[in-house]
């Protein structure tokens, strides 16, 4: 039998590891862009006279990433069927994932925009906000969906560009996103004093013009109208696997949520510090999601082209690559955790705690990026069911008895050390999971002979 746990270790050809750099280096650029450039737009609106409209753009924006962050799967089912379709050098299955994948964001961004009263309400309804800051951040959070459609398509836009290996495009439409929102943002605010509408109008404008310019990059696959064709079989498949990325989302941020709102539970003090704590995950993704777009690229290529030993290949090297950026980031935060706790906050209470808790995180990238890589792994190889359930075993199974566990068998003053502790027994068994589930099965039996087809 042809197993992945039989592939011999090879350190690989310089010219691969820079193909490698090809496709990561503009994304890990581009997931650095983005929140400086959000910086600029944070301090524009932070310079209006009245704080409340900061708050309720900070409200809002949260809100609304939330709605959007869900909708990630529509980007990487993209990138699994594009990258396969781009290694066969169909072209004809390249244009089918984009008319369908167009038809769901185009649908959902509707549905989106339909419900953004109800959504709204149930927010509120979480978060409890006073009476006016509602009312402008519900203003700012309709405005926003208006756009939703437009959203919807940037991310297929992205999903299509890393398929095929463009992340340079990627990346430039990343960053030209939010360059149109910031000159936006000083037009409509600071020019003609529209406060939060305006800073939701910035939004809209920024993502329908990248999504006129994001249709104009993929142009080649919705060429020749008269092959345009609506295949239900096609469309009822490639929804199965965007409801499957979508439940492994919700769990995966359901998770990450409670490691702040259960901490309300321990002060405010504590919930600060774990939120200081959680930027570290951040930190970590920007280079650990740049590694694993490079792997759903290249393995979703050697997919469509059936090559087994070329994925075999690409997930030995890129796992050099994940296991490197770990250590150093283990490195990082061992010496310069406090660092970058003190630059993210000048409290000297939240300061304090969070140092109690910060030799989790120079542990965490160790156990993490495993969760990472095989993400990638699974979306190259287009198994988002396996995705799910393994998602599903790691949450349900491990997180979520593991927060309850450690609050039954730690006294209540270091409590929050047991939600650190379920976090990374839920980011290590998401990895094992998955790693168990490819040893498991041979890649013949993953990969079949045209899976463009």
């Amino acid at each position: 039998m042809n197993r992945i746990k039989k592939f011999p270790f090879k350190f690989g050809k310089l010219a691969d590891h820079r193909i490698i750099f090809a496709i990561a280096l503009p994304m890990i650029i581009s997931n650095i862009a983005a929140p400086l450039l959000g910086l600029i737009d944070t301090a524009i609106v932070g310079h209006l006279p009245q704080s409340i409209y900061l708050s309720a753009v900070a409200l809002g924006a949260m809100t609304v990433s939330f709605i959007f962050l869900l909708a990630i799967f529509l980007r990487m089912t993209t990138t699994a069927e594009i990258a396969a379709a781009f290694g066969a050098n169909d072209h004809s299955a390249q244009q089918r994932v984009v008319l369908h994948g167009i038809a769901i964001a185009l649908g959902l961004g509707i549905l989106l925009w339909l419900l953004s009263p109800v959504l709204i309400g149930f927010a509120w309804w979480l978060i409890e906000p006073g009476i006016e800051l509602g009312q402008l951040a519900g203003s700012y959070v309709s405005i926003r969906l208006l756009a939703a459609p437009a959203a919807l398509i940037n991310l297929l836009v992205l999903g299509v560009l890393l398929g095929r290996q463009q992340s340079r495009s990627a990346m430039a439409l990343v960053i030209f996103t939010n360059a149109v929102n910031v000159i936006a943002d000083v037009i409509l605010i600071l020019g003609l004093n529209l406060n939060v509408k305006g800073a939701a109008w910035a939004s809209v404008l920024a993502e329908v013009s990248t999504a006129l310019v994001g249709i104009w990059l993929i142009r080649d696959t919705l060429t020749d109208v008269r092959k345009w064709q609506f295949d239900v079989a096609y469309f009822k498949r490639f929804s199965q696997m965007n409801r499957d990325v979508f439940i492994r989302s919700l769990l995966l941020q359901l998770c990450m949520a409670t490691m702040t709102g259960y901490a309300a539970r321990f002060g405010a003090v504590v919930v600060a510090a774990n939120a200081v704590l959680m930027q570290f995950l951040m930190l970590i993704s920007l280079g650990l999601d740049g590694i694993a777009y490079a792997v759903e690229a290249l393995l979703g290529a050697a997919r469509g082209r059936g090559d087994t030993k070329n994925i075999r290949y690409w997930m030995k090297l890129t796992l050099l690559w994940s296991v490197i950026f770990s250590l150093v980031y283990c490195l990082v935060f061992l010496l310069a955790g406090e660092f970058i706790i003190r630059l993210l906050t000048d409290l000297p209470d939240v300061i304090t705690t969070a140092l109690v808790y910060l030799p989790w995180l120079v542990v965490l990238p160790l156990l993490g990026h495993w969760s990472y890589y095989f993400d990638g792994v699974y979306i190259g190889l287009g198994l988002t069911q396996a995705m799910r359930d393994t998602m599903a075993v790691s949450a349900l199974g491990i997180f979520i008895p593991a927060v309850f566990i450690g609050q039954w068998l730690i006294d209540k003053e270091s409590a929050n050390h047991g939600l650190w502790l379920a976090l990374s027994l839920f980011l290590l068994a998401r990895g094992v999971s998955q790693w168990l589930y490819l040893k498991r099965r041979s890649l013949t039996s993953l990969v079949p002979d045209h899976p463009s087809e």
